[in-house]
């Protein structure tokens, strides 16, 4: 008796290191089953292996570059992230580029002031944003069928409206409009300080670091964010327990098209002319480089982080010769595997 009173302290204190043991292993393996963990160590990966053998790849013009052409789909896979998370989808976010780029072209070419063209060109997107969060949200129709009809729509009134023709010549506000879009910052000397091993970086890369601050801050610290991940992880449980649901789906769709018409006037900026094309095909990549940072098209996981670092991956595989860039992919979808079964695995464990 008194030998097993003597045991029991300890087998007390190895309890305790053991779920402290436990505690560390599941963060451990959190991190390891992270698939934006894995997007971010390919990328590096990426950027090693191709400055050694191209090395105009890791030139900082070429970096400058690179970013500037990912930074419009980062931009939007923030939007993209938040409808995903709600378990839908939006197809239109390629048309609503074009649609926005030809509402603020028009006024350009009218000779209206920057800021009312862009006005006009956000609220032509918001707009379209609206529709498609009252026919999912309010009439309960599949966002893959709404925002498919909004695809369309969208790109016939960008090709109506414009006549078909490019849209350039944008009256006495076009060096602003053109400074907006092809700023850079820090710039080199003498212009700047910046030393020549910092790359030049544009206006739409410095915006889609700041939306997805914001959108990280909103996912982690506020409750619209716990709200999108209540609603993807089951709605008919956020509907009981008090969430709006309907509201916060409707402005998911509008912080989608928000998203979209900021890449599209930033792209206007930048072209110095608006074309009815703009952003065909958008859409895929979009969709792309949200499901790779980690979103799940079932909805309830996404991360700002995630659609950041993919946009990143994606963007400098786009950038790469064909051989390379074959590579590129086939390794970004052998970690989207890879990520998807240890999640499995994990969640199997802990069940």
């Amino acid at each position: 008796m008194q030998h097993d009173l003597a045991k029991a302290p300890e087998t007390g204190h190895a309890a305790i290191s053991d779920m402290v043991e436990a505690k560390e292993q599941s963060f451990g393996a959190r991190v390891m089953s992270s698939q934006p963990f894995w997007v971010t160590i390919a990328l590096i990966v990426l950027v090693v292996v191709m400055t050694i053998n191209e090395p105009s790849f890791g030139t900082t013009e070429n970096a400058a570059n690179v970013a500037r052409n990912f930074a419009p789909i980062g931009i939007m896979a923030m939007g993209m992230t938040v409808v995903i998370i709600t378990g839908g989808i939006d197809l239109s976010v390629g048309s609503v580029m074009g649609l926005v780029a030809i509402v603020a072209g028009l006024f350009l070419t009218w000779h209206y002031s920057w800021y009312v063209a862009f006005t006009m060109g956000m609220i032509a997107g918001l707009a379209c944003g609206m529709v498609n969060g009252l026919f999912v949200a309010y009439v309960g129709m599949p966002s893959f069928v709404v925002t498919l009809g909004m695809l369309s729509f969208a790109r016939s009134l960008a090709v109506v409206f414009s006549g078909n023709q490019m849209l350039y010549q944008f009256g006495p506000d076009a060096p602003i409009v053109k400074a907006i879009g092809q700023a850079k910052w820090p710039l080199h000397a003498p212009a700047g300080w910046a030393p020549r091993w910092i790359p030049e970086l544009s206006s739409h890369f410095w915006v889609m670091v700041g939306l997805a601050l914001i959108v990280g801050y909103v996912f982690n610290s506020k409750a619209w964010g716990r709200h999108l991940f209540a609603i993807g992880g089951n709605e008919l449980a956020a509907r009981l327990t008090g969430v709006p649901v309907d509201w916060i789906k409707f402005q998911a769709y509008v912080f989608s098209a928000f998203t979209a018409s900021l890449a599209s006037l930033l792209l206007l900026g930048y072209n110095g002319s608006a074309i009815n094309a703009m952003g065909q095909g958008y859409e895929l990549r979009v969709i792309a480089a949200t499901v790779i940072g980690g979103a799940s098209l079932m909805g309830g996981s996404g991360t700002a982080f995630g659609a950041f670092i993919s946009a990143c991956k994606l963007g400098a595989s786009r950038s790469l010769r064909p051989p390379w860039r074959s590579c590129s992919r086939k390794s970004t979808v052998r970690n989207r595997i890879h990520c998807g079964q240890s999640v499995k695995v994990n969640e199997e464990e802990t069940t």
